[in-house]
Parts: C-alpha cells; structure tokens; sequence
C-alpha cells in the first residue's frame, strides 16, 4: 500500500489547536444510500450553524472516479461558467458550548478504500479521537406521522446500549463509512454509527426531520451541544408540505394508514420491527434504482 498520509495535507496551525483535546470526529460521506439526505443534512448545518475552520484536506482526485460521477458543470452561450469542485475534507468545528469536534465530508472514495481508512485511522490515533461516529439515512417501510426509528451500531455493545435493535443479520452492499468502522473495531477502537430510518415513500426528498433525530443522538451519546432549532424549523415545514400532498392522494392515504397501524400495532405489542433480509436488500435496490434514474 502507498503512504496513506500522502492522500491528505494538513493545515499546521489548526493541527496545534487540537493539542490537549480528546475530539469527536463525526464523518459523513455521499455517494451510497442516503435516504431522505439525513446525513447531508446534518453536516451541512454543523458547516452552516457552528465555527469551524479546515484541518485537512484530500487529495479527491486520486479517490474519484469522474466517469462514473461526473461532476456538473455550467455551459452559458459560449463559455464554460463553472465546475462543481470535488472536495473530502476534515475540519475543525466548536459547538456551542466550545467543545471542539472534527467533522469529515464529502463524496465517498470510489477506488482506494482501504488506504484511505488507513489515512482516517491514522488521524484518529494523531488527534487522539475518542469516538468516531457515522450517519446516514436508510429507507424504511414507516410512516413520517409516528416518530423516528434508527438503527444504532458499533464497535463496543455498550455504546448502542438502550438502542432498540431494528435489522436482524442481513448482508448489503459495502460502504466507506461501514469499512472504516470495522477497521476500527479491529483495532479496538470506539466507534458507532446512526442509521436513521426515513419512510421509503420519502426517501429521495430531503427530509429535515431525520436529520434533527440524527442530532439529537449524537448529542446524546457524544455531550456535544449541536443546535437543532434550524432543522427543526425546516422540518416543520416539510411535514406541513408533506401532509398537503398526502390529503391529494387517497392511494397515499391509505399506505400512511396502513404503516400507522403497522407501526403502532408493533409498538403496543413491545415488539421490534425486524424487517427480513430481503426487505431491507429490496428497499437497498429500490432507493439506488431510483437514485440512479434522477442522476441520468
């Protein structure tokens, strides 16, 4: 394997403000499946709501595969307007309590993952993180009228412990973020992830209130103080959309009834909505079929 710390350059004086801190680096990439761009979402207000500034960025164009993910570009008239610049970077963000934290986004890696886990992992072990944290959204057969669900992993039991287990085994397609947690398991590191589950119906709109229960977990487990009232105002606003729609629709209607009784039926009952194996591999291939189709 080449040097993976040849895949990144380092900004030296926000290297020497992270001395005597112990940060949180939270990481979330575009590229695989991000229902209802919960993740999106969320690093985009930290980057939008918090001060933070560059630690570190990659070199994206040895990771990318242009062909396959073609950057946009403008054409005006006669002449090339702009580009849509390819960019992974790692920053330096205080929430608003003056807890420092890192955050990595960006598009996922297309080719050389595993070094650049290794580059990741060798991050975490210069800036002495001690949890490293993923998320995203998943489609998932319930309604947006019932609150969010999430599925909750990690490297260690004890970090998702209270966390209601939703995915029984089942094998999807691999991804950067799913990678680099299990590299960090390996090494005995700590690390989890939230997978918040956005009804299927919705998955390729942006859907805010996935991102506020993204927050509101990362708060939780990491005591950082990330403000939420942005997105819950978007969120508001999306749901009352949302339900102006649906009151269009009787064939919508009655798929939301049918979840709503699905849903309160299992929670009544105390039981866990595991859905099987090929439910979650069909939902998987529904949202990336559709993904693909609007990318044409």
């Amino acid at each position: 394997m080449m040097d993976p710390r040849e895949l990144y350059t380092l900004t030296d004086d926000v290297v020497a403000k992270l001395a005597g801190h112990r940060p949180v680096l939270i990481h979330q990439l575009d590229g695989f499946v991000d229902a209802g761009q919960a993740g999106r979402l969320y690093s985009a207000h930290l980057l939008e709501q918090l001060d933070h500034e560059l630690l570190a960025e990659f070199d994206h164009d040895q990771l990318h595969d242009y062909r396959s993910r073609r950057p946009a570009m403008v054409f005006d008239t006669n002449t090339w307007k702009s580009y849509a610049d390819v960019e992974l970077k790692l920053y330096r963000v205080i929430d608003e309590q003056g807890e420092v934290f890192l955050l990595l986004s960006g598009p996922e890696p297309d080719v050389q993952w595993e070094r650049l886990a290794a580059a990741v992992v060798g991050l975490i072990d210069q800036f002495d993180v001690r949890l490293t944290v993923s998320l995203h959204g998943i489609p998932m057969a319930v309604p947006h009228t019932r609150p969010i669900t999430m599925t909750a992993h990690a490297t260690d039991p004890e970090l998702v412990t209270g966390y209601r287990s939703w995915i029984d085994r089942v094998e999807v397609p691999a991804s950067f973020t799913g990678l680099l947690e299990f590299r960090l398991g390996q090494r005995d590191k700590k690390a989890m992830g939230f997978a918040a589950h956005v009804p299927h119906y919705l998955a390729q709109s942006a859907f805010p209130g996935a991102a506020v229960a993204l927050a509101r977990s990362v708060n939780q487990v990491t005591g950082l103080a990330v403000p939420t009232e942005e997105l819950e105002t978007a969120s508001a606003s999306t749901m009352t959309d949302i339900a102006e729609e649906v009151a269009g629709s009787t064939e919508v209607q009655e798929l939301v009834a049918n979840l709503e009784q699905q849903y309160d039926t299992l929670t009544a009952q105390g039981i866990d909505q595991v859905p099987t194996a090929d439910e979650i591999a069909a939902e998987f291939e529904r949202f990336l079929a559709e993904r693909d189709k609007n990318s044409e």
